[in-house]
């Protein structure tokens, strides 16, 4: 599988690539190989856009016969019902359920693990319920989570399709853009499910990769991959699911008492997707020439998707964005670590070498590596995740845990980049003089709120009119 987003490879930093190597006919330069008005010597060919669209026509329709599903819905961006077929695909024809004994003590462990952590950190117990899932139940599970997270970057290479048309091409199109689209989304369905099919032989946990994949309040563990990663580890295996019970346990509560975590993450995602600028110059190459039948085989459509078809050129704005979501998911990581280590450390004595296992997991290219690198083209690196957890750890020691975990009552409050790198001067200002911005961390967060519905008055933006209270309205 491609390391990078959608299986598409970014290479807009090699200077090896020539444009003066392209034919300078009419489809030189245009996205889909045409000659714009004035750019070759016939301008617009009505003829050769439809000889082309009937090519992706037929590649649409093999591709609809070997993986369509009668009543599935196929009009968004990633067509998920391909997804979820092959992730399934991947795990076999049976997956072994998971018995009464397991489900027991799966649920004891959550319990023995919720009462460590009352100790270790301020904010109280966020999961309601607790779950020993299959790999099926997480792939089922996780899957609307996915899609918040996959939309935004299909959506905006979907689009561009369209836009990179030239006018006339547009009008003459317009009805075979439902194709396109429909194409496009059975190519991202074929490369998320092939990534979700490897991913869930791998998770421990559904936060397993940082994120609160699962439905919110739901703690679940996979006891199966918890049993074979526990294969060849020196401590027992009911040692190693209570801790990873602590550590799924620490992420319910970040996710569950920070309400604007879930969206500042999503968020950074979007802002990436909004930055995504495509070389769309081959596609017509790959529209021709491919036999139709052999694109019923998913393994192919895989192939013609590695071959960088399509190629992102990456941004400033992108590159920005995926800083604050790597910065994020490092800080969200290491407060687990610094928490669980807290509460467990003493009563586990194989805790410390747990942690650090994983830690080497996520460094040879875990599940949180593989799956960030192949759908959003971000790796979240071990060195943020080492730093952001030296960062939780001196503010614990210099500050106390109430300080530490008082910095999540509002985003502006985070450390940024810089701050893992260097953070003797963020922890001065949380110990120092800036000490009493942290000492009522709810009173904190409605002062920024109140301040930022002045100035939201002031200028006349949308939000909360004068005399209206702080709450939602009404819909």
């Amino acid at each position: 599988m491609s390391d990078q987003p959608f299986g598409f490879s970014n290479r807009d930093d090699d200077d090896d690539r020539k444009r003066g190597d392209e034919p300078s006919g009419s489809g030189a330069g245009d996205p889909f190989g045409f000659g714009m008005a004035g750019s070759g010597a016939g301008g617009f060919d009505p003829a050769q856009l439809g000889q082309m669209l009937t090519s992706l026509g037929q590649m649409l329709s093999g591709m609809g016969q070997g993986m369509g599903q009668p009543g599935s819905e196929q009009g968004g961006p990633v067509n998920y019902d391909v997804a979820k077929r092959l992730a399934r695909q991947q795990l076999g024809a049976s997956v072994t359920p998971v018995s009464a004994g397991t489900v027991s003590a799966v649920a004891d462990a959550a319990h023995l693990a919720e009462l460590w952590l009352d100790g270790a950190t301020t904010l109280p117990a966020g999961a309601t319920k607790t779950a020993a899932w299959t790999a099926n139940d997480w792939i089922e599970e996780t899957l609307p989570t996915w899609q918040r997270l996959c939309d935004p970057v299909a959506q905006q290479i979907s689009g561009m399709w369209t836009a990179n048309l030239p006018e006339e091409a547009k009008q003459f199109a317009a009805p075979m853009m439902g194709m396109l689209g429909q194409m496009g989304g059975l190519a991202f369905g074929s490369q998320l499910g092939q990534a979700l099919g490897q991913l869930a032989k791998e998770v421990l946990t559904s936060t397993d990769i940082g994120l609160p994949l699962g439905p919110a309040g739901t703690a679940a563990l996979l006891p199966a991959a918890i049993s074979e990663f526990s294969a060849g580890l020196e401590q027992p295996e009911s040692e190693i699911m209570v801790f990873l019970a602590a550590r799924e346990a620490a992420h319910q509560r970040l996710f569950g008492h920070v309400p604007w975590l879930r969206q500042q993450v999503l968020g950074a995602v979007e802002d990436y997707a909004r930055g995504i600028k495509m070389d769309f110059s081959a596609l017509e190459e790959a529209a021709q020439g491919i036999d139709p039948m052999s694109l019923t085989d998913p393994s192919k459509l895989e192939e013609i998707l590695s071959q960088g078809t399509f190629e992102p050129q990456t941004t400033p704005e992108q590159k920005q964005a995926l800083e604050r979501l790597e910065t994020l998911l490092a800080l969200i990581e290491g407060w687990v670590q610094v928490v669980v280590s807290e509460a467990v450390g003493e009563r586990l004595p194989g805790a410390g070498a747990l942690a650090e296992t994983l830690r080497r997991r996520r460094a040879t290219g875990g599940p949180a590596e593989q799956t960030f690198a192949t759908l959003v083209g971000l790796e979240l690196r071990p060195r943020k995740l080492r730093e952001a957890a030296a960062l939780w750890q001196r503010l614990t020691t210099d500050a106390g845990m109430e300080a530490r975990d008082g910095i999540w009552a509002h985003p502006d409050l985070l450390p940024d980049a810089s701050d893992l790198d260097s953070p003797a001067g963020f922890i001065d200002a949380v110990i120092g003089g800036g000490t009493n911005a942290f000492d009522d961390p709810l009173a904190q967060l409605a002062e920024t709120e109140a301040r930022e519905r002045e100035e939201r008055n002031k200028s006349g933006e949308p939000g909360d009119k004068p005399g209206e209270s702080g709450g939602t309205a009404s819909s």
